[in-house]
Order: C-alpha cells, then sequence, then structure tokens
C-alpha cells in the first residue's frame, strides 16, 4: 500500500457541509480573504489529526518489535471498525441536507472568522475525525513515512479550493457554477463517500486475509 491508495479518502473528508461551506465563503464579499483563511484553517486541522493518529499507531507498531504480525491485524481490526461505523454515519447524516443557519454568516466572512471556521469544522465533524484516524492508522500500519500523509492533505484542500478555482476561472459566470456545486455536494455526495468507504473496507479486509 501506498500514499496512492488513501488519496481516495480525501473525497470523504469534504463531502456534505464542509463543501457547500467552501462555496458560501466563494459566494460572499470577500471570496479569496474568506476561502483562503478556511482552506488554511482546514490544511492545519487535516494535517494535526492524520499525524496524531499516524504517530499514535506508528508507535503502537514500534512497540511490538519482532511480535509486529499480531499488532498489525489488531491495527487492521480497529481500521475496519471505524470505516463500519463511518459509513453508518455517512449513511445516517444523508438526509441532513440543508443549510444551517450559521452558513448564512459566511457571506461576510473574513480571513479570521474562515480560518477557525475551517479548523473547527473539520474537528467537530464526527465523519472527518474518523477519516482522519483511519487515514493515520493505515498509513502507520503498513510502516508508511511520514510524508506519504501530505499528498492526502493537499487533495483534500484542493477539493475544498474548487469552489473558489471556479470563481477564478469562470468569473461573473461562476454565480451560476457555484449554485450547482453546492447542490450537488448537498445532496449527492454522501454516496460519494459510502462507494469510497466501501473501497478502503475491501482493501482493509484483504489485509486480513493475507
Amino acid at each position: 500500500m501506498n500514499f496512492l491508495t488513501i488519496l481516495p479518502m480525501a473525497v470523504v473528508m469534504v463531502a456534505g457541509t464542509q463543501l457547500v461551506a467552501a462555496v458560501f465563503l466563494a459566494s460572499g464579499d470577500r471570496p479569496r480573504r474568506a476561502s483562503t483563511g478556511f482552506l488554511a484553517g482546514a490544511a492545519l486541522a487535516v494535517s494535526a489529526g492524520t499525524t496524531l493518529a499516524w504517530l499514535v499507531f506508528r508507535l503502537v507498531r514500534g512497540a511490538a518489535g519482532g511480535g509486529r504480525k499480531p499488532v498489525e491485524t489488531a491495527i487492521d481490526w480497529v481500521v475496519l471498525a471505524l470505516l463500519v461505523v463511518l459509513a453508518v454515519v455517512v449513511f445516517l447524516r444523508r438526509h441532513s441536507a440543508g443549510e444551517p443557519g450559521w452558513m448564512g454568516r459566511l457571506q461576510h466572512a473574513g480571513f479570521g472568522y474562515a480560518f477557525r471556521l475551517g479548523l473547527l469544522l473539520f474537528v467537530v465533524m464526527p465523519s472527518d475525525d474518523l477519516t482522519m484516524v483511519t487515514v493515520g492508522a493505515t498509513a502507520a500500519r503498513h510502516g508508511l513515512p511520514w510524508w506519504h500523509l501530505v499528498p492526502f492533505v493537499l487533495l483534500t484542500v484542493l477539493l475544498l479550493a474548487l469552489p473558489l478555482l471556479a470563481l477564478l476561472l469562470f468569473g461573473d459566470r461562476a454565480d451560476r457554477v457555484l449554485p450547482r456545486m453546492r447542490d450537488w455536494a448537498d445532496r449527492h455526495s454522501w454516496i460519494i463517500s459510502e462507494a469510497v468507504v466501501g473501497f478502503f473496507l475491501v482493501l482493509t479486509v484483504v489485509d486480513l486475509l493475507r
């Protein structure tokens, strides 16, 4: 397994509320400053979360010494349990579409508010917490170095940056593109998330059967 295997989990990180918030910020009064703040906060949260999980499981795996195989199997079971819980969480939240009241304030958000939002949104969301632990644990279980987490973080930020990129590329026409992006993320992104979780679950089961 390498960093390419964990990249699809970035889709789960941004699906739903996170991408909808990014669209609101890109549609606001200060889209560039607000979007940049949001991306910076998200990058910090995702980097810290995956790194912490990687460190914890790397220490557990390293402490096993010669008896590493049983520990790796145990980590696989932990990852499998996390994926099952994540699939359930995503499924239960599939009908939670809609715009929370606090999103109305994003139209006037500046860099600082958007930064805090990006930081907190990825910390308080159970699906994101589960995803970060899963990615960090999987990387540690397979002995991947820390830098293998970097592409995952970068892809997560890139996906969140799509609304801002749409604004920069399409200009005024983005007024038509962004609402469509928001509506799609609000209604259908859970399906993509479940498919990615299912793919990762199959890979984990394969590891357990080896």
